[in-house]
């Protein structure tokens, strides 16, 4: 921030207030982001094993995302807040170029996905051919392709330079009225990093749409194998909506307001019109994670699995601590409680030890470790004029359902 215009370039052009309140949605996007991406891809690696090619673009979308909130966020949050960019013109290309590479990833990403949804659903000889190799080939050209044009300003075809609002970097958009070579940037970024993604995810979900409302009426005459397709089918519609409007409500502003700037006059764009089209597309990376998370049931069943999983693993270990610091009298109790429920025929239910903690009757005593163990709810069956225990997990299913 060396001389006089570079230093006006670099102060906040917006209000205070809007400032502060431009930082306070950065710092709550974030954080939710943060923890939405992060969920995704905890379930993709617990689920590595099983993920299909396709998924492969949905990591990568979190991917991309993620690392474009660790490395945009934490200097725009500050920046916001002080009314000013706070750092220098390196960190302003550094954080242009990550804005650029990894923004234009994930929206390339939604359009390959787009286009492998389409292919698997109105043409399935070829779609059911795609493989693992095909996945990880086209995810390598994502990051090719959005590195193209991250790297483009770096070496001349365009410029990085100050948000018109003075506390982020991006793109100069000042540049084209001045250099025929920026020009050029701005239209090829118009054309094929917005026109043509929109133009092919609008008509991939629209031919997957037309495909799912044709074949509606034949699934409808089937039953439950073909149900299930009904089911899969109105994800995918569900699915499309909300990619379609999540993709148009996040860059849709930023490219218009772009285009106002490249081929009008920059100053006659509201600053403020810039800082809110930056929170839409910075958006982008809060929705991502809640739609794949809400309409892939897949991926849901493996989140609600692994959540219960750690249930179970901090309940056994809370009962473990408690059964060792309180020794038998505590044991006793809890035997006398759990000893104490009954089944709906009016029977007790017999445990032999309590469900609720993980050490068996006899193992647990003052000091003793434990043995990892597995409780199991058992139930006494009358038959005749004897009784039976047996586990609840042998039951017949009805059983299941009313004894649960």
């Amino acid at each position: 921030m060396g001389n006089a215009s570079e230093t006006y370039l670099f102060m906040s052009r917006i209000s205070k207030e809007n400032d502060f309140l431009m930082g306070t949605i950065y710092a709550i996007f974030g954080i939710l982001s943060v923890m939405g991406n992060g969920i995704l891809l905890f379930v993709a690696y617990r689920k590595k094993a099983s993920l299909k090619p396709a998924e492969f673009f949905v990591v990568n979308l979190a991917i991309s995302d993620l690392s474009m909130t660790s490395t945009l966020f934490p200097l725009a949050i500050p920046s916001a807040f002080a009314h000013k960019w706070l750092f220098n013109q390196t960190a302003c290309t550094v954080y242009a170029f990550c804005g650029v590479l990894f923004g234009l990833c994930s929206l390339t990403n939604l359009t390959v996905l787009s286009s492998v949804c389409w292919l698997k659903v109105c043409c399935p000889n070829y779609g059911n051919k795609f493989s693992y190799c095909h996945a990880c080939l086209l995810v390598a050209g994502i990051w090719c392709y959005a590195t193209v044009f991250a790297v483009g300003p770096l070496s001349g075809w365009g410029q990085y330079g100050s948000e018109p609002y003075g506390t982020a970097c991006c793109i100069n958009w000042h540049a084209p009225s001045y250099s025929t070579a920026a020009m050029s940037y701005i239209i090829c970024l118009f054309f094929f990093c917005y026109i043509v993604p929109c133009t092919v995810i609008f008509l991939s979900y629209t031919f997957i749409l037309m495909t799912v409302r044709g074949s509606r009426q034949a699934v409808q005459q089937h039953m439950s194998p073909q149900n299930k397709i009904t089911n899969a089918h109105a994800l995918i519609v569900k699915l499309s909506v909300a990619v379609c409007i999540g993709f148009l409500t996040a860059w849709s502003p930023y490219a218009i307001v772009s285009m106002w700037a490249a081929f009008g006059d920059p100053s006659d764009v509201p600053p403020i019109a810039f800082a809110m089209a930056a929170i839409f597309a910075k958006s982008s990376t809060l929705y991502n994670p809640i739609i794949y998370l809400a309409f892939k049931p897949n991926f849901r069943k493996s989140l609600c699995r692994d959540m219960a999983q750690c249930r179970r693993t901090l309940c056994a270990c809370l009962c473990q601590q408690g059964c060792t610091q309180k020794g038998t009298s505590m044991q006793s109790q809890r035997k006398e409680e759990c000893n104490s429920t009954r089944l709906s025929n009016g029977l007790p239910e017999n445990h032999g030890t309590c469900r609720h903690c993980p050490c068996p009757e006899t193992g647990c005593g003052p000091g003793a470790n434990c043995p990892d163990y597995t409780p199991q709810q058992t139930a006494r069956i009358l038959t005749g004029s004897t009784h039976s225990e047996v586990a609840v997990s042998q039951l017949s299913n009805e059983m299941q359902s009313d004894f649960l």
